[in-house]
């Protein structure tokens, strides 16, 4: 016997061999790997067995990947190592301090954070009985040459913390924020609240202080990558920590000192404005100064100053607004970036800690590892990233405030949602990856879908991010070019799928979808939903599915495509029965392409090389359904 199964695999190596190596490369099935966390917290960043991808096509809701169509450059995903956090991490052993350090930072036996976003002095989060900054001087007194300035507070516990963290991630991107400056810079003469003196002198000063900031963090081993001036300059409220309100007038100013000083001293470190909420907060406009502007628009008016061309683009926040406000900036300024810098997960005061894991796990999913990154984001930052289990320490400021671990009263460190969600990012999204395009039906206010996002990393290889808005679980497809696999995700669960580079060759080219119109009949809900490129929005026909129904799309200029995608969406049953594909150059003579019957959600339909400024598609069957489409697409 085992002669005969040595002939065997020998006889099968030479039929191999023999069909040549083309041969051997198709018999080869991608397959992808599959991390899931759950809302019950049954899989934690759990790698289920792989799935393997086939030539087969779905009648699932599909996700359709196009790796040919690219977005922003990602620099990584991560949190802040606050003075609170540092202490939480310093009470542990050092061997437990190590474990801790190493599942946030290390790639292979951690998550690996790439991206921490640093206080400059005191933030609500501070350990210590006192705020500080790194040139306090006693009331009265000022320090424009910067005679006392230190960071010897930072030495103690965040340096050597920083330090190790450079060591498990070499490619760890770092920010730099202040709450506020020295007291004797500002109006209130005080950490909290005031504003900056509007003195030439002061704004010198205070550029100074950030350079000093730089050159000393990089003296001890600790780059800064980017820095703002300001966090949330918007934000009025003395909530008992350090703060200031910043004008834009008073921004620029600042960073018009700044911008030359730092170009000089540390050309790495770019300069982001704004660093506040998607939009002004409601109580951030109620508390403005009768007679001041609440500059609703502050990040618009801060790119269009003279200072912004030292700007390097724009941070955000999650406490107002929804992440569309980074793709309509984006849109004004598509030659400067976006950075998501801060979002807390919090917990109600009679929340369970498994309602609060859910909650976090499913508002994060979407909202932040989906919603920020869909919308130009080019990193994803949490709040701190270790606090103990009374959310603490700070001084004043936030008591319900979570973080990625949680030092329990036992001395054992849990970890939380905001771990998991980061987590499904940071392990498998390299810096430098680059976001490229992928159909998602979810949206950041819940509607009940698959959502996703996907990027290229440095080496080739893709990393895929689902999420199951709905309760229940929920089955769908991914495709790339012609290969597609099946899957189904438990309610409220995260997933990340990844596969090898040169997993899939020749895959179609997407056209854009700008510029495109769309009429239909009978009109339905909003026909121009079905050529705007966002698969979460659609037209529909507000009725059922009856011979003639149409819809009918103005390129705006002649194309040349030799696909055609039909996608229904998520909108399970909204397709069409059977129906016809008709193309014309000037919107008035006709030719059928194709006919054929649906199936599913998504109908693709292979074409010859097809010239034409006008597509028709007619419903020809018949459903009690609606008829939906939520995303037509052109390849060439």
């Amino acid at each position: 016997m085992r002669r005969r199964a040595f002939g065997a695999a020998v006889s099968a190596a030479v039929l191999l061999l023999a069909s040549g190596p083309a041969q051997a490369h198709r018999e080869r099935v991608p397959q992808a790997r599959v991390w899931v966390t759950t809302p019950d917290r049954a899989e934690q960043l759990h790698e289920r067995a792989p799935v393997s991808f086939t030539r087969a096509t779905s009648d699932r809701t599909t996700i359709t990947i196009d790796p040919g169509t690219t977005y922003q450059r990602m620099d990584g995903f991560g949190a802040s190592l606050t003075d609170s956090a540092a202490s939480v991490l310093d009470r542990l052993a050092p061997a437990a301090r190590d474990a801790a350090m190493r599942s946030l930072f290390d790639p292979r036996q951690g998550i690996g954070v790439s991206f921490l976003r640093q206080p400059i002095g005191s933030s609500d989060f501070t350990a210590t009985s006192t705020h500080y900054t790194y040139d306090d001087v006693p009331a009265g007194q000022t320090d424009f040459p910067l005679a006392h300035f230190s960071i010897a507070h930072d030495e103690a516990q965040i340096l050597p913390l920083l330090r190790r963290a450079r060591q498990l991630n070499p490619g760890l991107t770092v920010m730099g924020t202040p709450w506020s400056p020295p007291a004797w810079m500002k109006t209130s003469d005080s950490l909290m609240g005031g504003h900056l003196k509007d003195d030439p002198a002061v704004y010198d000063a205070y550029a100074r202080y950030l350079v000093k900031y730089v050159q000393a963090y990089a003296r001890a081993g600790v780059p800064i990558d980017y820095l703002t001036v300001q966090n949330e300059p918007q934000n009025r409220h003395d909530g008992g920590y350090p703060g200031a309100a910043v004008p834009v007038p008073q921004e620029a100013k600042l960073i018009e000192a700044l911008g030359p000083l730092l170009r000089k001293a540390s050309p790495r470190t770019k300069i982001l404005g704004y660093d506040h909420n998607w939009t002004t907060h409601p109580g951030d406009v109620a508390t403005t100064p009768p007679g001041e502007d609440p500059e609703t628009d502050y990040p618009y008016r801060l790119l269009a100053s003279p200072a912004g061309k030292w700007l390097a683009g724009t941070a955000y926040h999650c406490y107002s607004g929804d992440p569309s406000a980074q793709s309509a900036l984006h849109e004004a300024y598509p030659g400067k970036g976006i950075w998501f810098t801060e979002c807390s997960g919090s917990h109600g005061p009679q929340d369970t800690p498994e309602q609060t894991f859910r909650g976090t796990l499913t508002w994060h999913a979407r909202t932040l590892a989906i919603g920020t990154t869909r919308n130009w984001a080019k990193s994803v930052v949490n709040w701190n990233i270790a606090l103990d289990h009374t959310g603490g320490p700070h001084l004043g400021g936030c008591g319900t405030c979570t973080g990625l671990l949680t030092l329990q009263a036992d001395g054992s460190v849990t970890r939380d949602a905001e771990y998991y969600t980061i987590g499904h990012l940071s392990k498998f999204v390299k810096p430098g990856a680059v976001r490229i395009a992928s159909t998602s039906f979810g949206t950041v206010g819940w509607n009940g879908q698959i959502m996703d996002v996907a990027f290229r990393n440095p080496d080739g290889s893709t990393a895929l991010i689902v999420h199951n808005e709905n309760d229940d679980p929920r089955s769908f497809a991914v495709a790339v070019g012609d290969r597609t696999f099946e899957y189904e995700l438990p309610g409220g669960a995260l997933a990340t799928f990844t596969w090898p580079r040169g997993a899939f060759d020749g895959v179609d080219r997407l056209l854009p979808s700008g510029g495109v119109t769309a009429t239909a009949s009978p009109a339905g809900e909003n026909p121009g939903a079905a050529v705007d490129g966002d698969a979460s929005t659609r037209w529909s026909s507000g009725a059922a599915q009856t011979p003639g129904q149409y819809l009918q799309a103005d390129f705006g200029t002649t194309r040349w495509f030799r696909k055609a995608a039909i996608d229904s969406g998520d909108n399970l049953g909204d397709y069409a029965r059977s129906w016809e594909l008709a193309a014309s150059t000037d919107g008035v003579h006709w030719r059928t392409l194709a006919t054929g019957a649906g199936t599913g959600q998504l109908t693709t339909v292979e074409l010859p090389l097809t010239r034409a400024r006008h597509l028709r598609i007619t419903n020809t069957g018949s459903s009690g359904s609606w008829w939906s489409i939520a995303d037509l697409r052109l390849y060439r």
